[in-house]
């Protein structure tokens, strides 16, 4: 095999707990991620010529060291060996900058396709370890499905598939800085936490609806106020038929959940005609894992 189509699925938090700072100036979490059925499209070949070599669709994203792909590809080149080259051709659809995972989802399907196409053998969990060496989410991006992250985030634990729906997907025309996000955060005995495990409870039972009451995502209390187009936004999701809306890690995308495809199709056209959106999505929960 000398080539390889990979589809990298953005992630949403539905639920996001910070616990506390870390001595490292980490922070713990507690968050429940979901793969939705929107992703980039990346083409990856073994190329004669050494090096790696990124082209995409959007002229502003970096193809050197500084892009993730990048990354991921040298990873494995330096701790396999492998000599040829690798070129990688990015369609971007997820948002970018958007709390949703893109370019470690990007990354992930990379360390996919290059196992793949250089007949690597590397088991999931191996891809896994090496993947938390680019980014706390890329384990879970090659996991999928749905999950309990922990730690700073690379501790993973599989859960039952959440109940499937319609996702819709609204990224404002505002960019947040994860970094001030989690600067910014403060956390005291008067904090309010998410019930993470209420969420938790309700995917288990399958009850769609006890999952959108329990959502929550402490980050938004420092991205809203320094963003409120988010709440503009979750209001007119929810004023539109939402069980629930709330905004995906740092911000600033907003994901409502639907009971209904005729409602969140109404409500698809609602968030196009409110102009609060830059980028607009309908799509759904998708649960199917990476073998």
């Amino acid at each position: 095999m000398d080539n390889i189509k990979v589809k990298a699925l953005a992630k949403i938090n539905l639920g996001l707990d910070v616990l506390r700072k870390r001595e490292d100036g980490y922070h713990e979490v507690r968050m429940i991620m979901q793969t939705i059925h929107l992703f980039d499209q990346l083409e990856i070949a073994k190329t004669k010529e050494p090096g790696i070599f990124i082209t995409t669709n959007l002229d502003f994203l970096p193809t050197n060291e500084n892009n993730l792909i990048y990354k991921a590809a040298k990873l494995l080149q330096d701790t396999c060996g492998i000599t040829d080259g690798v070129s990688v051709d990015l369609k971007k659809h997820i948002p970018v900058a958007a709390g949703m995972a893109g370019g470690s989802t990007d990354a992930a399907a990379v360390l996919y396709g290059m196992n793949e196409i250089f007949s690597l053998g590397l088991k999931r969990q191996e891809l896994m370890d090496l993947g938390v060496k680019i980014g706390a989410d890329v384990p879970y991006c090659l996991m999928r499905g749905t999950a309990l992250a922990e730690g700073i985030g690379e501790k993973l634990k599989s859960l039952p598939p959440a109940p499937k729906c319609p996702v819709l997907i609204a990224k404002p025309a505002v960019g947040v800085s994860t970094k001030y996000v989690y600067e910014n955060l403060k956390l005291d005995e008067n904090t309010v936490h998410p019930n993470i495990d209420a969420q938790l409870t309700a995917i288990r039972e399958g009850d769609l609806r006890a999952l959108a009451d329990n959502m929550g995502n402490l980050l938004e209390t420092v991205t809203i106020p320094q963003n409120p187009v988010i709440d503009d936004i979750k209001r007119c999701m929810i004023g539109n038929g939402a069980l629930n809306a709330m905004m995906s890690g740092s911000g600033p995308t907003v994901f409502g959940l639907f009971e209904d495809e005729e409602t969140a199709k109404a409500a698809y056209e609602k968030m196009c005609q409110s102009q609060l959106a830059k980028q607009v999505y309908l799509t759904s929960i998708y649960n199917n894992r990476r073998a």
